[in-house]
């Protein structure tokens, strides 16, 4: 299994449409950092923020998830409440080749910031706009800005196809746009 470098990145970018709408290069100036890198992807977070909120003392359960949980906002910038968390997608579409398999870390930016970006692998031939989830660890309001980077994608190409991809499987989250909360 190899790391797959930005030529390889641009290439699925702009002759297959793995990545859109695709950034080359990494911009930088005044924001946090998004776009292609040596062997990554610095995804952007959209404007749609689900907040999580305990006002009605409920449960997290992944069976039965409450959307009441959350509040909603489009925002520039997302404030996450101290200790709690707040859901997203990236501006960016994804269709990923069914030889790949690709795996998110955070920004140092924001982990620097004690804010943790969380996202499971995105398995072969999965598209769709990716959850990404913000955690807020410290004591204090955290701030997220819409429209900038949030968490690099690394790309890991297999020695050969896989015998069974997400869509093969008819996954659950396969084609999902913006915030997608848990499903059973």
């Amino acid at each position: 299994m190899a790391i797959m470098s930005d030529r390889w990145i641009r290439k699925m970018a702009l002759e297959h449409g793995m990545i859109e709408p695709y950034v080359d290069g990494q911009k930088r100036d005044g924001v946090i950092s998004y776009g292609v890198s040596s062997y990554g992807y610095d995804a952007r977070v959209g404007d749609q923020f689900k907040i999580f909120t305990n006002v009605d003392s409920a449960v997290v359960d992944p069976k039965e998830f409450s959307a009441n949980s959350f509040v909603d906002r489009q925002t520039d910038v997302c404030i996450i409440p101290p200790n709690s968390f707040a859901l997203a997608s990236t501006v960016e579409y994804f269709r990923i080749p069914r030889d790949v398999l690709v795996i998110c870390v955070g920004k140092s930016t924001y982990a620097r910031c004690g804010i943790i970006v969380n996202v499971t692998p995105l398995e072969p031939e999965w598209e769709g706009h990716v959850t990404l989830e913000f955690s807020n660890t410290t004591p204090l309001p955290a701030k997220i800005y819409a429209n900038e980077g949030a968490c690099q994608f690394l790309f890991l190409q297999g020695d050969q196809p896989c015998e069974t991809s997400y869509r093969d499987k008819a996954g659950k989250y396969q084609g999902q746009r913006g915030v997608t909360l848990p499903r059973i």
